[in-house]
Parts: C-alpha cells; sequence; structure tokens
C-alpha cells in the first residue's frame, strides 16, 4: 500500500496497468508495486524509480534473467561485483535475520518453512535502477487509466459490494468511491497484481542493492504476516517491490492498516473484499481523511496570474483565490469557500489547474506523485457520475526525454537558477529553477519544462 514511510521507489499498479496497454512485454513491478515503477513521479512530482527498459524475455518467455550491468545510480552496492558478491552470501544473510524474526515472535519452525530453499531474483536489481529514456505525459497516463472499460467495471464492484462498502463508509468515513479508485488504478479490479513472491522479493532486496536496511523491515514483516495465518504464501505475490493485493500493500502498511472487516479472525486483504475494503478505508483515515469533504476542484486560472503562487507550501482559503481571479471550471461555487487548498498546475499556464484540498494529501500519502492522486480523485468522480475534465490538456507539448531533461538542468545550473546535482529527474527544486528563469525573462513562471523552455535556455 502506499505507505507515508517509503520514498516509494516505484509506482503503483496504476501505472503498470496505464503501461500494460502501452508497452511491450511484462515488466510488472510497482512501486514498492507491481513491476512498473514510479512513472507518474518524473511528470512533475520528484524523483522515483522509473520503468525498466524492456530486456527481451526469457527460453520459454520466462522472465528476462538480471542485465549483469551496473546499476545506473552509481550506489556502490549496485556495481555488478557487489550484486554478485552480495547473492553468493544470500544464504547467509537471510539466515542471519533469524534472531531479528524471533524477536518479533516468529517460530523458528515457521522462519525456516518460510525461507526454505529461497534464492534471490537478481533481476529485481535492474528493476530497482531503471532509468528510461522517456516518460508519459500526465493526460497519457488520465487517457488511460480513466478509461470507459475501466469506470464501467468500478460501477459494477460498487454494486457487487455494495454492503462491504456501506459497512467500511459507517466504520471510517471514507468515501467508497476513492477506494474504489484506489482498487481500479492499483491492481484494474484485481486482474493486475503482479506475481513475485512478496517473501523472495523483499528477502532479495533486503541482502542485495541499496535499499537493505528499508526492505528488511518489509520483509520481516511479511514473515510475521505469514506466522499469524492472515495469508498463505501463494496469496502473498505482488511486485518485485513486496506490494501485494488489489490495493497494493506493502509489509509494513499491512501491519498498520490492515483490519479484519467481517470477523473470521484473519486479514485477508487478497481474496476477502470486506477486509480489503475496510483495510483501505482504515489507510485513508489513519492518515487524516476528511468525511465528507473533497480531494479538490478543477479550477480556470486567470491569464496574467502569478505562478509563483502555484506551489504546495502556499495555502490559502478557497475564497482567497477565488479573490486572485480563480473559479471552478464549470462555474458552480466553492461548497466551503473556508476549506484550504493550493494551486496545481501540472501542464503549466496552458492546461487546466487544480485546487488541493486535504483529502488530496491524504491520497498522496498513499502514493507521493501528484498525478497519481490526481488521477485517483477524477476516477472517483466519474465513477460518481461526475465530467470529464472541462479544460483541454495541451496535446501539442511533446515530453523532453531524459537527455533532455538532464540538459535542461545543466543549463539551468549554469545560468544560476538551479542548485542541484542535474539527474534528469524532475522535483521542486527544478521547478523552482524553471520559474525563476521564466520570469526572468517575462514569461509565465509556471515551472513547466517545455521544449519551448529548453530551446530559450539553448539560446541565452
Amino acid at each position: 500500500m502506499r505507505s507515508s514511510d517509503t520514498s516509494r521507489i516505484g509506482l503503483s499498479c496504476a501505472i503498470l496497468t496505464a503501461l500494460a496497454l502501452l508497452l511491450p512485454a511484462n515488466a510488472f513491478a510497482q512501486s514498492p508495486g507491481n513491476g512498473l515503477s514510479d512513472l507518474f513521479g518524473n511528470i512533475f512530482s520528484g524523483p522515483k524509480a522509473t520503468a525498466p527498459a524492456q530486456s527481451a524475455p526469457g527460453p520459454d518467455g520466462a522472465p528476462p534473467p538480471w542485465s549483469g550491468e551496473d546499476g545506473a545510480s552509481g550506489h556502490p552496492l549496485m556495481t555488478a561485483d557487489a550484486i554478485r558478491q552480495a547473492a553468493a552470501n544470500f544464504p547467509a544473510c537471510v539466515a542471519a535475520m533469524w534472531p531479528d524474526a524471533a524477536r518479533r515472535n516468529i517460530s523458528q519452525q515457521n522462519f525456516e518453512r518460510f525461507t526454505a530453499g529461497l534464492e534471490p531474483d537478481l533481476r529485481i536489481m535492474d528493476l530497482l535502477d531503471s532509468q528510461p529514456e522517456f516518460t508519459k505525459a500526465i493526460w497519457d497516463y488520465l487517457d488511460i487509466l480513466v478509461n470507459d472499460a475501466r469506470l464501467a467495471r468500478g460501477r459494477e464492484i460498487l454494486a457487487k459490494y455494495k454492503p462491504q462498502f456501506d459497512a467500511a463508509e459507517q466504520a471510517f468515513g471514507v468515501d467508497r468511491y476513492i477506494i474504489a479508485a484506489i482498487w481500479g488504478i492499483e491492481s484494474n479490479y484485481s486482474t493486475q497484481m503482479g506475481d513475485r513472491s512478496v517473501v523472495q522479493s523483499t528477502a532479495t532486496l533486503a541482502c542485495i542493492g541499496r535499499r537493505q536496511a528499508y526492505f528488511k523491515d518489509e520483509f520481516l514483516s511479511a514473515l510475521e504476516i505469514l506466522n499469524r495465518g492472515d495469508l498463505r504464501p501463494e496469496q502473498m505475490r505482488g511486485s518485485w517491490a513486496g506490494a501485494f493485493g488489489p490495493t497494493q500493500f506493502m509489509p509494513t502498511a499491512f501491519k498498520r492498516y490492515a483490519v479484519d472487516g467481517d470477523g473470521d479472525g484473519r486479514r485477508d486483504v487478497v481474496d476477502d473484499p470486506s477486509d480489503l475494503i475496510a483495510s483501505t478505508a482504515n489507510n485513508l483515515k489513519k492518515d487524516g481523511w476528511q468525511s465528507g469533504a473533497n480531494w479538490g476542484y478543477e479550477v480556470v486560472v486567470p491569464q496574467g496570474f502569478n505562478y509563483m503562487l502555484a506551489d504546495r507550501a502556499k495555502v490559502m482559503q478557497l475564497s482567497q483565490w477565488e479573490h486572485l481571479g480563480v473559479r471552478r471550471a464549470n462555474n458552480q461555487p466553492f461548497p466551503r469557500p473556508a476549506e484550504k487548498a493550493y494551486l496545481l498546475a501540472p501542464a503549466g499556464a496552458a492546461g487546466p489547474g487544480f485546487l488541493m484540498l486535504q483529502n488530496f494529501r491524504v491520497i498522496m500519502k498513499y502514493n507521493p506523485a501528484e498525478a497519481y492522486a490526481l488521477a485517483i480523485g477524477h476516477f472517483a468522480d466519474r465513477l460518481r457520475g461526475g465530467p470529464p475534465f472541462v479544460q483541454p490538456w495541451p496535446r501539442q507539448e511533446r515530453v523532453l526525454s531524459r537527455s533532455e531533461r538532464l540538459e535542461l538542468q545543466q543549463l539551468l545550473a549554469e545560468r544560476g537558477f538551479y542548485r542541484g546535482t542535474p539527474d534528469g529527474q524532475f522535483g521542486g527544486q527544478t521547478r523552482e529553477a524553471l520559474r525563476g528563469f521564466q520570469a526572468s525573462i517575462g514569461a509565465p513562471a509556471d515551472g513547466f519544462a517545455s521544449a519551448e523552455v529548453l530551446e530559450r535556455l539553448r539560446a541565452r
């Protein structure tokens, strides 16, 4: 599950589902989710792992083997030699975690049972450190994720499990449409959840690579789940990073949020709809969900607007945004003008704007990518019967390649606007630098990395 304590090394099944329609072959790995990493992150939300390059499948259609190459991050634990050495030590590394398992009240019998014959899955090293050349524009993701077929299936799910949604909404006060949207975007309603062993994946990452401390906790938590009997090993299959189930719980998130929705003594977030829906609702509630409130509003931003105000840290009441000329795209009044929000302009001045409320931030705790949270919120609204976005996206804009993004950062640094280390991944620091440069040339300081901005930088 999108837990707030992890920087989400990849994306959710959300993007897996989207990219499954765009990419050849099978690269299901998520953030810790389903095989495709956090592609949304590279749009405008900051550095996250991204979709792996497509390697040729192995014989008989088996997953491709590890490339045998150094990781793109340059981390010393991601060199080919370091990976080989750690892989050779893998059995000893797993055995050395027994004292920690015992402190978690895992029986020795179960520890030996669940780790017997465990081998590392080195293909994960390529997925952990992948750096694609291209990403997709936010409007492309939204087109894929919020489509008619998935909306129809979502409405079927809402009707089929109405008693379970009723119970969860009453117990936790979380909007059923948001839960249904997460289910649909994370796993396409349980049809794409990943097929790697959670125990094998987390054990591999606990012993090999650059995130060992984090994944040791995930591995031991996975063993706790099995030891307690909530799930069976065959149910704990998911992404390369260990997320599992229709709404993609990481093992540590399962421990914090999973609940027994139907009182059968088990917390089965894989095959029991009551537990799945209640646990997802409990996650959102504990992260601060405000009952009866919206996630945000599509808004029209006036020409000449000061886009330096479009910042997550700049929060104002909706009435104050109205005073600045920002209005709802459907011309309706804001229901609660005193609510506080920040302005998001994911496609810059040429695209729609959004005023984001507290519940949007809660969705971002599930997965801290603004594009992901926007997809969830919009999908929920469509399931509720709402219309598509009113304003068009700037579909004529070309998405920059990774080499172009790297060049853009380097040029911003040379001109004194960017103080970070150029890496081709865009986060808040890059957007601030872009705004500074745009303001210096009299352009709307919206922080949008367009091909035109790159050309202007090259020309100076």
